[in-house]
Order: structure tokens, then sequence, then C-alpha cells
């Protein structure tokens, strides 16, 4: 339970007053186990304070925009500039040329970008150029994916009607045979194919995309005129400097990218081939923010950053030495951790824990000792991370494996004498 006299709870009891529900999106109240914070103070390196001003060494990275530390100073330093300069302008400045200018030149598909706010900003125009393109309307996407919080992709259907979810196919990821049945049954409506950059559902093991599923809807959206789309939202720069699907040799139409891009400042984009030039041409999209300068400066220093420094074979070494450890830890203690995914953005699920209480039990241990991982999402790993700090989430785990061998001994005497005391009534 949190603190019964802490910031945190404080602020939870005023946020139910005035916020629906107390919370919403990941943060929403019952997501998590209830000792973990809802609110925080600041952030530095790899490292955040609670609202109490409890420091964690992160593992969700903010859900993914931590690249390269809170606060680092020169991608901060770049915004600073500019918001000196000017922000939210009547216009965009030089800098949205430059970055466009940049991320073509970094993603081996891409002719042109256009820059929003969210990922669901990018997936929804995504998803409207390739209508555009193709004057069609059927979209195939995969069970269980995540692309964004429009109606036409949100995982809670509240508020939301049949005709906002219309013209949609789904198919199992990484199953050939299903992404053939979805295309065969689009015909000659499809309009796009949508695939994430592996499988990063919540709640279940993740998993590598299989090059022949790649490779055949790349040749469907070839044969029919269709545009595939790799929604790199999420993984974007964490696991390749170019498209993630540029690991297996596969090159969409039309890319997401968010989360990571200006290290945390607001900035998203929709990266096209010359394929889909005129139909993005053709759309009207905007915000209110989309011109911003600030974090287009921020997004110009992370680039640079990512072209030019050694942070994706260090966060990848590190990913796999916490993995190794874990697993060794967990093996020791008498539990079969399964750990799926990429090592710079690790899952963590225990065998046997269909309610995840296990989970929630580990995961809360964890915290207690100064570690934040996350008991059913995918996690992050960035490049302010160093191997003391692996080291020392490694020095953990012996302790919050002894809690929870003595919850689920407590739990299996509880319910025996339940069962006793049923009897003898």
């Amino acid at each position: 339970m949190a603190r019964p006299n802490s910031r945190d709870r404080e602020l939870r009891e005023r946020a139910a007053a005035v916020i629906p529900g107390g919370m919403y999106g990941h943060q929403s109240v019952g997501l998590l186990p209830d000792d973990y914070p809802q609110f925080f103070e600041r952030g530095e390196g790899a490292h955040i304070w609670d609202a109490d001003g409890t420091r964690y060494l992160d593992f969700m990275c903010a859900y993914g925009p931590n690249l390269f530390g809170y606060g680092h100073p020169e991608i901060d330093a770049a915004y600073v500039r500019q918001l000196g300069l000017g922000d939210t302008l009547t216009g965009p400045t030089a800098l949205m040329v430059e970055l466009a200018e940049a991320m073509t030149a970094m993603v081996a598909h891409a002719d042109w970008a256009i820059f929003c706010k969210n990922g669901t900003d990018a997936t929804t125009m995504a998803l409207t150029t390739a209508r555009a393109h193709t004057r069609r309307r059927t979209v195939v996407r995969a069970n269980g994916a995540y692309h964004g919080a429009a109606p036409w992709c949100v995982p809670r259907p509240a508020g939301t009607i049949d005709s906002d979810r219309a013209h949609q196919i789904l198919c199992d990821y990484n199953d050939v045979a299903s992404l053939a049945a979805a295309v065969a049954e689009a015909g000659e409506d499809l309009a796009a194919i949508f695939a994430a950059p592996f499988k990063h559902d919540a709640f279940i093991d993740q998993a590598d995309p299989d090059p022949a599923y790649a490779r055949r809807a790349r040749e469907r959206c070839h044969h029919t005129g269709a545009l595939l789309v790799v929604d790199d939202v999420r993984a974007g720069f964490r696991l390749a400097r170019d498209c993630s699907w540029s690991r297996i040799g596969v090159q969409p139409d039309l890319s997401t990218w968010g989360k990571c891009i200006a290290n945390g400042h607001p900035i998203s984009a929709l990266l096209g081939s010359d394929k889909a030039r005129k139909a993005a041409g053709s759309i009207y999209v905007t915000g209110s923010f989309w011109y911003q300068a600030a974090p287009m400066a921020a997004a110009l220093a992370t680039l640079r950053l990512i072209r030019e420094s050694d942070y994706l074979e260090r966060i990848t070494a590190l990913g796999e030495r916490l993995r190794t450890g874990l697993g060794e830890r967990a093996s020791a203690a008498g539990f079969a951790l399964r750990q799926t995914g990429p090592g710079v953005m690790p899952l963590f699920l225990f065998e046997g824990d269909p309610d995840l209480r296990k989970g929630f039990c580990f995961s809360s241990e964890m915290l207690a000792r100064g570690v934040y991982l996350h008991p059913w999402h995918n996690m992050f790993l960035c490049a302010a991370m160093t191997e003391a700090d692996i080291a020392g989430a490694l020095d953990t785990p012996e302790g919050a494996f002894e809690a929870l061998t003595r919850q689920i001994r407590d739990l299996a005497r509880g319910e025996k004498l339940a069962v006793l005391s049923a009897g003898a009534r």
C-alpha cells in the first residue's frame, strides 16, 4: 500500500476530486501495485525521484522517451537555447527543414517527414495517408498490437462506436497464413498493413519479427498496391540507427516515430517514401504545437548523439548483462522467469502466474529496494545507465525473491487453513 501520510497519497486524494478516475493512461489506478508512486518530482540520468523524494533506478525510462538520460546536458541546452529565441511561433523555424533532412538521411526508406506530437498522431496520419494514396479503406493489423489511443486503435472500446473500427481485419503477428488470409479477405480494398517492429504486446511474451512474416507483408503490399507501415514509435532508434525492420532487410513505405527521438521533449514523426509523398501532401493534418521549435532543436541534438555515439552498443551489452544476471538469480531462488523481447526492451514474466500475483509482488519488492521495474509492460534501458547501475540492480533480486517465497508460503498456508476451517463446519 502507498504510505498513508505520503505526499504521493495526498496528491492521489486531490487528483481523485478533479481528475476522472484520479489518473489516466498507463499510470491509471489499479494497473500497477498500489505501493508504486503515481507522482514524481524529478529525473536525472537513469534515475527518478518520486513525490516523496525516494530515488529509483528507472527501467521504464518514462515509458520509452528517455534514451540518453533525464536532463541530458547537450540535448537540454539545445532546447533551452531555442526556447530563448522562440518556440511556438506563427509558423515553423528552419529547424523543421533541418530535422526532416536529418531523419530522412538516417532512415533508409524515408524521403520525407511530417512532425507532430504523439505516437497516436503519427500512426493516425499513416492510416490517413495510406487511404489517400490507395483510395481504399481496409487496414490489416495484428491482434493485440498497440498503435495508439485514437478511436480506430484504442485498446479500450469505451466511448467508441463500431464505425470507428470499421474496415479493419486482424491477423496474428508472425503467422504468415493468418496474414495471408487477412489480406485475401481485404481483397481489392486493402489500403495498408500495419506492423509492430516486434511483438511488444502487454501481459504476454514478446517475440522478434519472423523474417518470413515481414517479407510476406512487404510482398503483399507490393502486389496489391497497399502501403506497408512499421509503427516504430516505441522501438525506434533502440534496436537500430534506422527503421527497426532494417535489421531483417525489409523496408516499409511509411514508418511512425516518437518516444525518444528528442529524448523526452514532445515531438513525433511520420516518415515516408516518395511513393506516398503526393498522398501525404493531400491530407489535412495540424496541431497548435506541431511547429514548436525547441523540441526540434532537442531532436537534432538527439539524432547527432544517435549517429556519433556508441549508445546502441552500450545499452545492448547492458541489457544482455541484466538478462543473464537476473535469470541466474531467479533460477537460484527456484523461480522460472521468462525474459522475452530485445535486451534493451525487456519483459519479465513468471511461469505459473496467470493473475500476475508473483510479478506484482516481485516488482514491489524491487521497488522497495530502489529499482523501478514493471510487472507486465516491456521496459527500457537508457544510455545513462552504467555497469555499476546494472550491478546494483542485480544485487537486489535475492531479497525480492526471498520476500516472494514468503508470500507464496503464507498464501498457501492461508488457503490450507481456509479449507480446514470449511471442512470443520
